[in-house]
């Protein structure tokens, strides 16, 4: 076991939730990184323990085109406050790990701007993707690069390159004795070099015991990132659109055929980052029509296999949807004096709050095993089972009241963890009920830490009208398969290199492999359809064994 086995994650965009300007002057250090201060013991009274933060250092915009891997952004302060912060957290129980941008660079690091001042002479040519000194660029260097994504503000590293390697790994070194970082979360790391991974966490395993390092992955097969020789975890994207999408389409198979898709994927051993919202997509008060939902939502959230994560505010309800392309909405400055008292007066950080404490003191939620116990298209059952308890979750989804009866071991008595209602056990099973847009975790007697005060109620308030029930198959085996039409298919030279294909063909190569593996669902299909981007469409087609 490790502390990451355990951990509730709250995560902070820090030039955000600072209100850091959008540009960086390179001026004076001003130090809105201490404006965080405050936050610790918010984020431990909500019953989070670990914080993902980042990005940190000096870049010259939204954080992401790096200038220097070992200075924090003058936007934030200096080095001595980012070293303060994570002691100040240490003290707290709180573990932090950092953003680790290593996939590309920004125009003004050291070893770019070398180049633009020597080209051809420079020691650093190599330390990119495709220099070609007889192209151009956008900003009108007088020579190409291969860029990140797109923007030529981001300039691709040569993960190749043994320097460039050696270069990430004392980064690696330096942010652990600067800072005393328990983890680092990998940037865009579906899009990574295997053997560039494999060097990062030979580093992990020598910087600190327990080092965990966690991968951004969207698409394709977790388990080729995360095992023994690379990541300890990856982003549950997959489990991240469900959680919505499922509860606004009335629809928990979904959920349901997520959860075996990753558990048969990764072999039921790895525990996910799972979340509902990040920087990079719309807040999930946002992305919920009925905002009821958000209760059942982070139920799921805090009790389904993985390790949890709120995005700072979310654990408030506030919105934030992607507005003109522009992902500032997403990311807010916050004032803590505003919501210092959350806890006590909003429903939703009542609920977050007692979602975290209940999940602290619960190991089954941590480490037991996962089974479904009931499933329709609005109401689901689960257990996670430990050393002989099972403590079981009940969620439902449709304007009315549900009634489950459900088998749960030899207990005597559960208790709503949630609202303290309590219910026997009768030939081994409990007859429970499940308010409207609501849900619930039961506690076998005993199991539930004495010092816990159920929160009595867990509704969420301005819940829109009612929305009508999509009807959806009444069992797992009849979800809807979609195959796409043949008039819509991209063909595919089986002799043409993944890189050269276009977007609409790899991901009509994906779809084919899956097909070899069974059926392709709606889901499936979607997820495919919806990853536009050429680099992680590739490694996602080189994934399937």
């Amino acid at each position: 076991m490790a502390w990451y086995d355990e951990a509730v994650f709250y995560h902070i965009y820090p030039l955000g939730m600072t209100g850091a300007p959008k540009q960086n002057s390179y001026s004076e250090p001003v130090h809105r990184l201490n404006t965080l201060l405050p936050w610790i013991s918010h984020i431990k009274e909500i019953g989070c323990n670990a914080i993902y933060i980042g990005p940190l250092f000096e870049s010259v915009g939204h954080g992401y085109e790096t200038t220097d891997y070992k200075k924090l952004d003058s936007r934030l302060g200096t080095n001595e406050d980012l070293a303060n912060f994570v002691s100040e957290c240490h003290k707290a129980g709180i573990r932090v790990i950092l953003d680790g941008v290593f996939n590309h660079t920004g125009r003004d690091f050291f070893a770019f701007k070398d180049i633009r001042q020597n080209r051809e002479n420079s020691r650093y040519k190599d330390w990119y993707c495709n220099v070609n000194f007889w192209g151009n660029n956008s900003f009108d260097d007088g020579f190409s690069y291969e860029n990140w994504g797109g923007y030529d503000l981001l300039v691709k590293l040569n993960q190749h390159n043994p320097e460039v390697r050696n270069y990430i790994c004392d980064v690696i070194r330096f942010w652990v004795k600067e800072f005393d970082i328990d983890g680092i979360r990998l940037d865009a790391a579906d899009v990574m070099d295997f053997g560039y991974m494999q060097a990062i966490r030979q580093v992990a395993n020598e910087v600190k015991p327990d080092f965990w390092l966690i991968g951004e992955v969207i698409h394709g097969d977790y388990s080729r990132w995360a095992n023994d020789g690379t990541l300890h975890s990856v982003t549950n994207y997959m489990l991240h659109k469900a959680l919505y999408s499922a509860h606004n389409d009335h629809n928990y198979f979904e959920i349901a055929h997520t959860i075996k898709y990753v558990n048969d994927m990764t072999g039921n051993r790895l525990k996910l980052y799972t979340f509902v919202d990040n920087h990079d997509v719309e807040r999930i008060y946002t992305k919920l029509i009925n905002k009821a939902h958000f209760l059942p939502v982070h139920i799921m959230l805090y009790s389904l296999p993985g390790v949890p994560s709120i995005y700072y505010g979310s654990e408030f309800g506030i919105e934030g949807r992607k507005e003109r392309g522009s992902d500032d909405s997403l990311r807010p400055a916050l004032n803590f004096d505003d919501y210092k008292n959350a806890v006590k007066t909003n429903p939703c950080t009542k609920l977050i709050s007692a979602l975290g404490k209940i999940r602290q003191n619960t190991p089954a939620l941590c480490y037991g095993d996962y089974k479904e116990l009931e499933l329709q298209t609005t109401h689901f059952a689960y257990e996670r089972a430990l050393d002989g308890k099972a403590v079981i979750v009940t969620v439902n989804n449709s304007d009315n009241e549900v009634n489950m009866y459900l088998g749960c071991g030899n207990s005597k008595e559960y208790v709503g963890a949630l609202t303290g209602e309590k219910v026997c056990v009768n030939d081994g099973h409990i007859q429970v009920r499940i308010p409207a847009n609501s849900g619930e975790i039961w506690i076998p007697e005993g199991y539930l830490d004495e010092t816990f005060t159920p929160i009595q109620s867990a509704k969420i308030e301005n819940a829109p009208e009612p929305v009508k029930t999509v009807q959806k198959p009444e069992n797992f085996e009849n979800i809807k398969i979609q195959e796409e039409k043949k008039t819509e298919e991209a063909v595919i030279d089986p002799n043409k290199p993944y890189e050269e294909m276009s977007v609409e063909e790899l991901q009509q190569a994906i779809l084919e492999k899956m097909r070899r593996n069974g059926p392709v669902t709606d889901y499936m299909l979607g997820t495919v359809r919806e990853n536009t981007h050429h680099g992680s469409l590739v490694t996602w087609v080189k994934s399937f064994r």
